[in-house]
């Protein structure tokens, strides 16, 4: 059963808890049997005085006893089924949620750029609650059912095999049957997970510009696309159960057509003197107990065919190449660009750019929209690696750095800040898991973030909601500050930290700011040309190309686009409406 764990993708405790749960449901297959069997044999012994023979009281007594024990065992080891099956299941689902957590935290950008969230949700949460699903009512049960059906096969062989052929020969064509339904089924599955997809990314696009669909009156518009989405998703559940209601249920038509088929062989056996009246309803009485675990067999076996459906998206996820590197001691901070170009798909972002940044230095990332600049930070930051060229700290490749020691190296401030569903106090303390409540305390405060912060309704154990929802634009952007100046760390990358802010909080953040680059290594990018006046050195990019570089005084005698950008901004400062 090894290839049970690579297809589910199992762990190998996984694995483990699974052949228990598969021991466990044959051993309540067997002792249901058991407990079945009292009442054919107490039956048996009633039926002596029909035959000339007398009751055995003492066997009734310990078929009694029997009976009793058997149903103590039945609830002992349906129990033991329960925590083998279900609980280990949930367990094992669970650890898959967090497995997939873990390698979507190691893969580079890139793979978020051509994965729709709404498509990882699924994975991370549908998918493993089919799987989930399968561990705890499919499989275990589905091969316990054989080895069940398959030990009574041969038991009621040598009791009488005739009636065993009877009882078991329309099997072959139920299962030839769902296996014929094989394709379809598949083929359903995939299209319902499709649809799937485009229904929860419909609503999860719906939530999102709500806002939007009310104050531009798109609510009927935008609505009915939801519409379409949903209801695709409905006809497809109802294919996908019509296809396999009615394979099951013409297996089980054919199944139950045995029943027939063995009351006539066994009249044809009695009247021929070949087998007494006993022995043939006890046979009987078999027959109408083993066509439940077979039907369950056969109804399980459609919901086994959409495992391959679920374990192929989650493997496909599961074997996405991962960044990867090796813990280097980098001594100096030096960033040094050779040659480097990247591209998104096939058109080129980033085009042969080459440039030092020193230790201790600030360099802005300046020019037009488009023009390559948080590209270029990120592949500072290795969110990507690039296509050609190298990017290198302290001389040393970033392909070759463990992409979770190089982070520990950076702060980043970025324009659109992430906050979460969580209390201010954990929100800061994600730049340093480690520090005490006065270290972050002191954050908040180098920040500017303490005075609003005390003011929320629990202080800083005020919960924020969803992206920090509950707070201003500048306070958001105040609190990632914080927790940048936590962090401590020696290279500093600001993607437009300023923008869209008004004057109180832009200068508030340029203080907090001015902290937190002190002594550091800062990477900035810059659409206010004022801000980086001050750089030590600026870099101007245009269509992914470096076209100048200098200081602030140089690019200005340049009469370049950095001087053409600079007086076109210093021009509209004067504006009015």
């Amino acid at each position: 059963m090894k290839f049970l764990q690579e297809r589910l993708l199992l762990s190998d405790k996984g694995y483990s808890d699974l052949k228990k749960a598969i021991f466990a449901c044959t051993l309540t297959n067997l002792s249901i049997m058991l407990s079945s069997a009292i009442p054919i044999l107490l039956f048996g012994q009633l039926l002596k005085p029909f035959m000339g023979q007398e009751i055995s009281w003492s066997t009734m007594w310990v078929l009694l006893v029997i009976g009793v024990l058997a149903t103590i065992l039945v609830f002992i080891a349906a129990k033991n089924d329960y925590k083998k099956t279900y609980l280990a299941s949930y367990k094992e689902a669970s650890n898959t949620r967090l497995r997939i957590a873990e390698h979507l935290r190691r893969l580079p950008m890139s793979f978020f750029n051509t994965k729709d969230l709404s498509d990882i949700t699924t994975n991370m949460m549908a998918d493993c609650a089919s799987m989930e699903s399968m561990l705890s009512s499919t499989i275990p049960p589905l091969i316990a059912n054989i080895i069940s059906v398959t030990l009574t096969c041969v038991c009621l062989a040598f009791f009488d095999w005739r009636m065993a052929l009877a009882i078991f020969c329309t099997m072959p064509v139920c299962f030839f049957i769902i296996w014929c339904g094989r394709k379809l089924q598949l083929h359903l599955f995939d299209q319902q997970v499709g649809v799937k997809l485009a229904a929860s990314s419909q609503i999860q696009e719906y939530l999102e510009g709500i806002k939007i669909i009310k104050s531009c009156g798109l609510s009927g518009e935008r609505f009915q696309t939801l519409n379409k989405a949903l209801l695709a998703m409905k006809k497809t559940a109802i294919k996908v159960e019509l296809a396999s209601g009615i394979l099951v249920q013409c297996a089980s038509l054919i199944l139950q057509a045995s029943l027939g088929i063995t009351i006539f062989i066994g009249t044809v056996l009695i009247t021929g003197g070949q087998i007494e009246l006993y022995p043939l309803l006890v046979l009987l009485m078999f027959s109408t107990q083993i066509y439940g675990p077979i039907l369950s067999i056969l109804s399980q076996l459609t919901s086994l065919f959409h495992l391959g459906t679920v374990t192929k998206r989650m493997r496909i996820l599961l074997t996405t190449p991962a960044m990867e590197g090796e813990e280097q001691d980098i001594k100096d901070y030096d960033i040094e660009l050779n040659q480097v170009t990247f591209a998104y798909g096939k058109e080129d972002v980033v085009k042969n750019v080459s440039a030092k940044i020193n230790t201790g230095s600030i360099t802005a990332l300046v020019g037009p929209s488009g023009s390559g600049k948080s590209t270029l930070a990120k592949l500072i930051a290795r969110f990507w690696d690039v296509d050609k060229g190298t990017v290198t700290i302290g001389g040393k490749d970033l392909k070759q750095i463990e992409p979770e020691y190089l982070m520990r190296s950076m702060s980043f401030v970025f324009q659109d800040v992430t906050l979460f569903n969580d209390t201010v106090f954990n929100n800061i303390r994600i730049g340093n898991m480690n520090a005490s409540d006065e270290q972050v305390v002191s954050a908040a405060k180098a920040a500017h973030c303490d005075e609003f912060i005390r003011r929320l309704p629990e202080g800083y154990d005020t919960t924020l909601g969803e992206n920090g929802s509950t707070l201003s634009g500048g306070e958001r952007q105040r609190i990632s500050i914080a927790r940048a100046l936590l962090k401590n760390a020696p290279i500093i990358l600001l993607d437009e930290a300023t923008a869209s802010l008004d004057p109180e909080n832009e200068v508030l953040i340029q203080q907090a700011i001015a902290r937190l680059v002190e002594g550091k290594t800062v990477i900035m990018i810059a659409h206010r040309l004022r801000t980086v006046v001050d750089a030590d050195q600026i870099l101007v990019l245009n269509e992914g190309e470096l076209v100048e570089q200098g200081t602030h005084k140089e690019l200005l005698e340049q009469k370049g686009l950095y001087s053409k950008l600079f007086y076109i901004q210093q021009e509209s400062l004067g504006w009015s409406v």
